[in-house]
């Protein structure tokens, strides 16, 4: 697996299990990437569906995303404080231009006030039978439903209170 470098710009490959294309977000500015690590920012960017149709971002954003964990993180800093979207997939990979996983439908969105809700349960029931999802997935999935709670909770990682504003600062002087 490759990294990207610092300033680069990169497109977002989110996959179904069964290999389809789910979404690709168009453009975003790679703030920092490791071999386990890559936090972008992006804004007003272009996002297409798996059906073609399109869409623009409508606020600044970092995403964050591990090669080890099976979740990514993007902070959407809106006029009312920093909303999370939290996607449960899988560990990221990047390969030529793009960082891609995969999107396993449970999320988590997360409020300024950092109360939090699961979203799409019944869409992950239904993809997890249309899909075969092995059973190990499912496990790991769920472990990590509830570690991303953890985080939340203890306002750790992506949560902690300046993280966003610190990379959001640093996409900032990126843009120019």
């Amino acid at each position: 697996m490759s990294i990207p470098t610092e300033g680069e710009s990169i497109q977002i490959h989110s996959y179904k299990h069964d290999g389809h294309i789910h979404r690709v977000w168009e453009e975003t500015v790679v703030l920092k990437a490791t071999n386990n690590l890559v936090i972008g920012g992006n804004d007003r960017t272009i996002v297409t569906e798996s059906d073609g149709r399109t869409w623009i971002t409508r606020e600044p954003a970092i995403c964050y995303f591990h090669a080890k964990q099976w979740f990514n993180i993007i902070g959407m800093l809106r006029t009312d404080g920093i909303y999370y979207y939290c996607n449960i997939s899988s560990p990221f990979v990047h390969d030529q231009g793009a960082v891609k996983y995969i999107d396993y439908d449970l999320d988590i969105k997360v409020f300024p006030d950092m109360t939090y809700i699961l979203l799409d349960e019944d869409e992950y029931e239904q993809h997890r039978k249309q899909m075969n999802y092995p059973e190990v997935i499912d496990k790991i999935l769920k472990r990590n439903v509830d570690h991303l709670i953890y985080l939340i909770q203890q306002r750790k990682g992506p949560f902690a209170p300046d993280f966003i504003d610190k990379w959001y600062g640093k996409y900032l002087t990126h843009r120019g």
